[in-house]
């Protein structure tokens, strides 16, 4: 009988696939709360609404899978769950605002848009975080200048906390100050998921007025772990104006303002709106096409907070560890700051006329 661990229950379950999303239940983040104790295995399948179509079918397939791969001669119990929004004491008390910043997919710009907008409400005077929260590809380190920051361990009250890196008034703390720039991080999920609540809660934050979340692009459990850790305030998504970027736009839109996670979306941005060459300035070339996301915007009723041109100085910045958003008098710079007043007003919309958001939390 092949031996019981973790790691064989999930793979023996990654052979059981969704019929209406053609994904294994592991990588679709359906198989939660995995307990083996001697030859008993138990496991929940959460579903995104509590009355689920293939729920039997997809449990009677991973029992008859974990038979397969590891024997007949094992207890196996299976609980339905499904995502539901329940009330739970606040994980960070003092961090007024938690504002996610997503993109459906990746290239769009938006770990840039994420590093100036953190700079630029710092520069209008707030109290500022910002969470590299894309663990596989942490870029954060790189466009603040301190790739090699290793951060202190400090006790308070007993509890042993970590000291973000300070920067640009900016509190900031990444995955890539834990580990080598060239190493590449192998991670399963749940590696990665326990490592960003790390960063959520070890982190020594104090006050602050906004705390953002550069979340990796795309819909992954990475985005579940933090709408169930913290209470998001609100969702800002990057996209570029093209058509194939605003189709996963809609996805990241459609993900946070869901029935089951009720994130609202504070707004889209337009990134690389336009190419402005520096020696004309006042000419405008629509390479990933005009206005994609002010459309998009107008057509799913969400606002536009901004929209960023492509210009050499704000590549220039993010590889050079000097955000262009210090730069407010420069037209990339203004852009950026434009956006941080609009994020910041949008914000203040939302919280007098939404009541606070919850946390996601699973229930069986």
């Amino acid at each position: 009988m092949k031996e019981l661990t973790p790691q064989a229950v999930l793979d023996a379950l990654r052979t059981v696939v969704h019929p209406a999303t053609e994904k294994d239940v592991v990588s679709s983040g359906l198989v939660q709360d995995l307990n083996l104790a001697n030859d008993r295995i138990e496991f929940s399948l959460v579903f995104p609404k509590s009355k689920n179509p293939f729920a039997s079918s997809l449990k009677k397939s991973c029992e008859a899978a974990i038979m397969e791969h590891l024997g007949a001669d094992r207890e196996i119990i299976i609980n339905i769950g499904a995502l539901e929004v329940v009330h739970q004491e606040k994980s960070l008390p003092n961090v007024k605002n938690v504002i996610a910043v997503a993109s459906g997919k990746g290239g769009v710009g938006k770990s840039t848009v994420a590093v100036n907008l953190a700079v630029a409400m710092a520069r209008e005077g707030y109290r500022v975080g910002l969470i590299d929260a894309d663990v596989y590809g942490p870029s954060i380190p790189k466009m603040f200048g301190i790739e090699n920051y290793r951060p202190e361990v400090v006790k308070k009250e007993g509890k042993d906390w970590i000291s973000p890196a300070q920067k640009y008034g900016v509190k900031l703390i990444s995955i890539g100050f834990f580990v080598s720039e060239k190493d590449a991080l192998v991670w399963r999920g749940p590696m990665a998921t326990n490592a960003l609540k790390q960063l959520i809660n070890d982190a020594d934050w104090g006050e602050l007025d906004y705390l953002l979340v550069d979340l990796p692009p795309g819909t992954s459990d990475i985005h579940l772990t933090l709408v169930q850790t913290l209470a998001v305030t609100g969702a800002v998504i990057i996209s570029t104006p093209q058509p194939v970027a605003l189709a996963d736009a809609i996805k990241a839109i459609s993900m946070f303002s869901g029935k089951n996670i009720e994130v609202p979306v504070l707004g889209l941005v337009e990134n690389m709106a336009w190419f402005t060459p520096a020696e004309l300035p006042e000419n405008k070339y629509y390479i990933f096409g005009k206005e994609g996301c002010k459309k998009l915007a107008e057509e799913m009723n969400v606002n536009l907070l901004g929209q960023i041109p492509l210009v050499q100085s704000i590549r220039e910045g993010g590889d050079d560890g000097t955000p262009i958003a210090m730069q407010a008098e420069s037209p990339a710079g203004a852009a950026f700051v434009k956006l941080a007043e609009e994020t910041i007003k949008q914000t203040e919309i939302r919280n007098a006329s939404k009541k606070p958001t919850e946390v996601v939390k699973i229930t069986h």
